[in-house]
């Protein structure tokens, strides 16, 4: 038995609660099993109940065994002191206070129906699964699992919000310029994520503001920073672009980046060359992209306003060195798609909670409108028949998987409390 366990059954009151009785022999009426404590301290606090008639107001402790009390030298804390009752699977030794006032004991297992217990063993044996319920998985209804993934979501774009927060310290909360340091993070994609992120922190995003209509001058600053422009090469272009990042570089006191790039085992659309480039031509394209972004809801318009394309020479390259055959190297849909969602959202969610709007209805919108994402971790669901209609919900199985399957968090997740309530 599992103290966890236990405190899911009290929790969610999943014992016949008709006839409960204290080892005493004194009846008790559960009137309100408290509110569960994730931190120190008895385990449900403010719980109300009933013994022999005599309403109490005070904690409850939860435990395997009675002796646990003692184990965990709860006699010697004052924050015990004012427990109403002990919960145990088994009673092995009377239970006292400071006071040698005995406290009153529920022993859980005389009250527990098999079924719980069967449905527990069932979730939680020991076999190798790709997550617990795995084999019960099918059996939960839609309901339960639509609004649990709705909820993850959320959950999960609360962490970003995190995150977030902490890059818009470092920006003297200048919303635009968060926006520029997670879009590039995001345009590097899982190779280059974290050296674009360092490319775009290696430098004051008012540099941006400065030379933004000038698209040369954009290239020239992200492809200088990125480490891009050094040595010699048999371009114009390089040299062009070598020449205007040198005068950049000294008229605005530009600090050298040390990050790397990475070419190797990418598709050449998704070069540092060509991503960085689109990223340049995007800010030549948009003065005030924050300001559109947060005006924006459509998943349409936001094609729209992604559909930008590189300067002229990346048409016919997807390094300095090599010239290759001619196309236009547009964004496209699938790339705008994980845009919005690693930041476009997560930052409209954190703006909207910043300026105090609680209402999040364009964001579901928006995110029940993409497509839904495809990676190793959503095909294993969908062959476990929990198939995904859109964003929203890949988004959801993805904080599921990580934050909960993987931590063996099941008394915690919706799916796996209606699977022990079945």
């Amino acid at each position: 038995m599992k103290e966890n366990l236990l405190h899911f059954i009290w929790k969610l009151k999943l014992f016949s609660s008709n006839q409960l009785s204290t080892i005493s022999g004194k009846a008790i009426q559960i009137i309100s099993v408290g509110t569960h404590n994730y931190n120190s301290g008895p385990d449900f606090l403010n719980a109300k109940i009933k013994i022999n008639q005599q309403l109490w107001a005070g904690n409850v402790e939860i435990h395997v065994l009675s002796s646990d009390w003692y184990a965990h030298s709860h006699e010697k804390d004052a924050n015990y002191d004012a427990v109403i009752l002990h919960v145990v699977w088994e009673h092995d030794v009377d239970v006292y206070r400071n006071t040698n006032e005995s406290i009153e004991t529920l022993i859980l297992k005389d009250f527990i129906t098999e079924k719980v217990l069967v449905n527990y063993e069932k979730l939680f044996k020991l076999e190798t699964k790709w997550i617990n319920c795995e084999n019960e998985l099918k059996f939960v209804n839609d309901f339960t699992k639509n609004n649990w993934l709705e909820r993850l979501f959320f959950e999960r774009l609360e962490t970003k919000s995190i995150q977030i927060k902490e890059i818009l310290k470092t920006t003297n909360t200048n919303w635009e310029a968060t926006l520029f340091i997670l879009l590039a993070k995001s345009f590097g994609l899982k190779v280059n994520g974290d050296s674009f992120l360092q490319f775009a922190t290696s430098f004051d995003f008012s540099f941006v503001r400065k030379i933004g209509a000038n698209s040369f001058q954009l290239e020239a600053l992200f492809f200088g920073q990125a480490g891009l422009l050094k040595g010699n090469k048999e371009s114009v272009y390089f040299t062009k672009l070598q020449q205007e990042f040198n005068y950049l570089s000294h008229k605005y006191k530009l600090e050298e980046n040390s990050s790397a790039m990475q070419f190797f085992r990418l598709r050449p659309a998704n070069f540092p060359t060509i991503r960085l480039a689109q990223l340049a031509k995007l800010y030549a394209t948009y003065q005030n992209l924050f300001s559109r972004i947060m005006e924006t809801n459509n998943l349409d318009d936001f094609y729209t306003l992604f559909s930008i394309k590189t300067s002229e020479f990346w048409e016919t390259h997807y390094t300095f060195e090599t010239t290759s055959k001619k196309s236009i190297k547009k964004l496209t849909k699938t790339f705008v798609n994980l845009l919005l969602i690693n930041t476009v959202i997560p930052l409209k969610f954190s703006y909207l909670k910043f300026i105090g709007k609680d209402d999040f209805n364009s964001i579901l919108f928006l995110i029940s409108a993409i497509k839904p994402e495809k990676n190793t971790i959503i095909t294993k669901f969908n062959d476990l028949k929990l198939k995904s209609k859109n964003a929203l919900e890949t988004q959801g199985l993805l904080q599921l998987k990580n934050e909960y399957c993987n931590q063996k968090l099941c008394l915690q997740c919706a799916i796996g409390k209606e699977i022990l309530k079945r």
